[in-house]
Parts: C-alpha cells; sequence; structure tokens
C-alpha cells in the first residue's frame, strides 16, 4: 500500500488570522477552509494544511493520506511504532503515529462504507 498524498499540518489556535497570515506569505487563499476546524492551501504541487479546532495532535505533524486506513494502523503497529487508536473526524478516518525520533505523523483515509 502507498500514500496517495502527504501534507505538512500546523497547528493554528487562531485559524482565521493564521489563514490571511499564510494567504499573505504564500499569495494565495486557501483552496478549503471548514469553519473554525481547519483550512488547506494547494500551492506549488504540495498541501499546506491549518488544523484550528479539529485536530488530534497539538503540535506540527505530516499527514500522510492512505487508501486503507485499518491496513496502513495495523502496518505501523507491526513496524514496532507507537500507535494511537483510529478516530473518526468530520470528513475522514484517522490516527497519530509516532516515529522514533518523536515526529507526529497523521496516517487519514475515508470512512469505511
Amino acid at each position: 500500500m502507498s500514500a496517495e498524498r502527504i501534507a505538512t499540518m500546523i497547528p493554528a489556535d487562531d485559524l482565521a488570522g493564521s489563514v490571511a497570515l499564510w494567504s499573505a506569505l504564500l499569495g494565495v487563499p486557501p483552496t478549503f477552509v471548514d469553519g473554525d476546524r481547519w483550512a488547506q492551501f494547494d500551492v506549488a504541487g504540495g498541501r499546506l494544511a491549518l488544523a484550528g479546532t479539529d485536530r488530534v495532535h497539538d503540535g506540527p505533524a505530516v499527514l500522510v493520506r492512505v487508501p486503507d486506513l485499518e491496513r496502513a494502523h495495523a502496518s505501523a503497529k507491526d513496524s514496532g511504532l507507537e500507535v494511537g487508536p483510529i478516530t473518526e473526524g468530520p470528513h475522514e478516518l484517522r490516527c497519530v503515529v509516532t516515529v522514533p525520533d518523536g515526529t507526529a505523523v497523521v496516517l487519514h483515509g475515508p470512512r469505511s462504507s
């Protein structure tokens, strides 16, 4: 199984202020804003996500979209990584994996049908 997309996620306590700041820095408006929960910028072939009130981790993280979250969750556990439970967000399922250097990786994928 391979990742479908990766992105950088930055926590934002003031999402509206962070959206304004990153819009000015990047020179583009966000491609998606979900109230005070989430915003993202798709620019230069990549994605920058701002996590407002909808976050599973309070620090910066790498987001990895996978087609089968349960499989990716099991694979990360089998690799001996620290893996949190799968939780349901407003748009997807997700879990936090912490790699040995302490970096947080948020695996996320579609809800089951």
